[in-house]
């Protein structure tokens, strides 16, 4: 298999394993993160419903952030995503990181909503 192909598949898997883990665990919103080099988005999700119920980007009009590709602009985004959250009455959510791993800018984005008040 081709190189690029390899880790594209790698990528999926590792996507549809976490997901499926949080779908099996129970019936809480799940804080989606999507990561490119140069900005960071989430977004909470209710799968039941196959809505979204808060997002905020980095990226945008309406972001006041410089730069989502550093862990300050991702410590801004969790910590702006938490406080959306809580305006919506959304307490506990269940954290989807993805392909990605759970270091640097994800990490940085996860510790900032837990400061924030997001449970999970």
């Amino acid at each position: 298999m081709e190189k690029n192909k390899l880790k594209s598949v790698q990528k999926t898997r590792r996507a549809y394993r976490t997901r499926n883990r949080q779908r099996a665990a129970g019936t809480r919103p799940r804080l989606s993160v999507f990561r490119s080099a140069r900005h960071i988005a989430v977004q909470i999700i209710d799968d039941a419903a196959h809505k979204t119920l808060v997002a905020a980007t980095s990226h945008g009009k309406k972001a006041d952030i410089k730069s989502g590709g550093n862990i300050d602009g991702a410590k801004a985004i969790g910590k702006k995503i938490a406080e959306l959250a809580l305006a919506k009455g959304i307490k506990q959510v269940a954290f989807d990181r993805g392909p990605y791993k759970y270091h640097g800018r994800i990490k940085a984005l996860a510790d900032a909503a837990r400061e924030a008040g997001l449970e999970f």
